[in-house]
């Protein structure tokens, strides 16, 4: 009967700590970012989305790249203009990471609760966990392609209302790039990425995300400011990009490769060698 009674008051206990954590979050405070949220376009650019809104893809968004990782940008490059993928990973499928998946490739939802916001993106289904309950970086972090997050919201004009989400996020693992020309980040992945999101003061339904990052590829922290629009829609359609289905892209001993219509390997470059087949049995000629 003690028993019962000790695992009666912990429910309890649990149950009213849920409630007082609910009464804690106090809507108000904070941002209306709720709805479905795409990335706003630049008419001026062609090559959206890079990595630099106001800048084409490749050479034009000019990274300040050091000069090791300028010569692996370079190479990538050259090899994707051959017909090849260079550095870029996505096209296997890998999710982008922290901060590529800013670049938001298809939609994005923001849910708020009183400890954690996230960041759910509609391309890989990818999510991103930022913890807001005042933690620090004292905490074990397990390495992943999104990165460990700790954010803090800033009543920057003392209405009683949060303007601003400040964001930093460490504990990465690659490889990650920055867009599909494959800007690369160091290897090391010690990564430092800073941001400030924030709402536009003349259109509630636009958002702005001032991405700094601070990495031993760039010769200096490098920022850009990233910019949403929200749907109008009451119900917005909710789709999604797996991109499995429909890939036919392959990478074989560090080698890109084709699928061709009828399902055979094909080669992705002009002369490009085709695999080590060593541990296939090959038919006599």
């Amino acid at each position: 009967m003690t028993g019962r009674t000790t695992i009666g008051a912990i429910a309890l206990a649990i149950s009213l700590a849920g409630i007082a954590a609910a009464q804690a979050f106090d809507e108000a405070k904070y941002p209306d970012w709720r709805g479905q949220w795409t990335r706003l376009p630049n008419p001026k650019v062609i090559t959206n989305p890079s990595w630099d809104p106001n800048q084409n893809e490749g050479r034009a968004q000019q990274p300040p790249l050091t000069p090791e990782y300028q010569k692996i940008f370079e190479a990538s490059l050259a090899d994707q203009e051959a017909g090849g993928a260079g550095l870029d990973r996505d096209l296997i499928c890998m999710t982008a990471g922290t901060p590529r998946m800013m670049n938001v490739y298809s939609t994005m939802e923001i849910v708020m609760l009183p400890d954690t916001t996230y960041l759910l993106l509609g391309t890989f289904n990818d999510m991103r966990r930022i913890f807001t309950d005042g933690r620090d970086w004292s905490e074990p972090i397990i390495p992943s392609y999104a990165g460990y997050s700790i954010g803090k919201w800033i009543d920057e004009d003392g209405d009683g209302r949060y303007d601003v989400l400040e964001i930093e996020t460490r504990g990465f693992r690659g490889l990650r790039t920055l867009d599909s020309t494959s800007i690369p980040l160091h290897e090391n992945n010690k990564s430092i990425v800073k941001e400030r999101v924030y709402s536009d003061k003349a259109n509630k339904n636009l958002r702005h995300d001032e991405i700094t990052i601070i990495d031993d590829a760039f010769t200096r922290p490098w920022t850009v400011i990233k910019d949403y629009r929200r749907s109008p829609a009451a119900r917005p359609v909710w789709g999604e990009s797996t991109c499995i289905e429909t890939n036919q892209h392959i990478f074989l001993g560090g080698e890109h490769y084709m699928l061709s219509a009828d399902g055979l390997l094909m080669p992705a470059k002009k002369d490009q060698p085709p695999p080590d087949l060593r541990y296939f049995k090959q038919s006599g000629k």
